[in-house]
């Protein structure tokens, strides 16, 4: 079955990158986890080759390759032919392109991960190795948006003083978190410019018909796997 998959314009511009946010087949009561895997593995696999983390909603990053599967929620190639991914059903999957050094970076930004800053960490990853957070191309892909993400105190807690921006009250007056904004400040805190900055800005709550949602179908739903890297043979 053919790979569908939103992109980025500006991604899809920079010679030799391979990047997408997958989007569900036309028999989303079929999908599985492994079934996800194994089709964009396979539509992928002749240019480069997709790397999976265990992802435990924490900040910790790490490189490609890796041999055992590592408990991380971001991660960083800088060399061609890692094309790394993120599985969601919800949470907010980010990818960062240096397009000077080619070299990339994910992040899976739930709230927890939000709260602990994991995108600003992914960033600060591929800084630490001399990209330029100016030269960064961010992308962020489709997520439960504040008309669907309602949430408890503790959440609120998390963000601390100065995360109030990101909450606003729902119908029911309960908070409802903006994920996608929390971590637009982050990126820009971090010296993201923000004509860099792109959005797929759809709600996967909302939008049944193309992505998995966690808070719609619970422990049934499937994931989505967000993929970004550079091909092996890179022109």
């Amino acid at each position: 079955m053919a790979l569908r998959a939103a992109t980025i314009d500006a991604f899809s511009s920079v010679p030799g990158l391979v990047h997408g946010f997958e989007q569900r087949s036309s028999t989303p009561k079929e999908e599985t986890r492994a079934k996800s895997r194994s089709r964009v593995a396979g539509a992928l696999g002749g240019r480069g080759r997709l790397v999976l983390m265990k992802q435990v909603h924490g900040a910790t990053v790490v490189e490609a390759p890796w041999r055992a599967t590592p408990e991380a929620d971001a991660a960083f190639a800088l060399a061609p032919g890692y094309l790394l991914g993120v599985e969601t059903a919800d949470c907010l999957p980010i990818l960062l392109v240096d397009p000077r050094r080619r070299w990339v970076a994910v992040a899976h930004a739930g709230w927890r991960g939000t709260a602990a800053l994991v995108a600003k960490r992914a960033l600060e990853a591929l800084a630490a190795r001399g990209s330029r957070p100016g030269d960064l191309l961010v992308a962020m892909g489709p997520g439960i948006g504040p008309c669907c993400y309602e949430v408890g105190d503790e959440v609120r807690t998390a963000f601390g003083p100065g995360g109030e921006a990101f909450f606003l009250f729902g119908p029911k007056g309960r908070p409802h978190l903006d994920v996608r904004a929390a971590n637009v400040r982050q990126m820009l805190d971090a010296g993201a410019r923000p004509d860099r900055l792109f959005h797929v800005p759809d709600c996967t709550r909302c939008r049944k018909d193309l992505y998995p949602s966690y808070r719609r179908d619970g422990k049934g739903a499937g994931r989505m796997i967000s993929f970004v890297g550079f091909e092996a043979k890179a022109p």
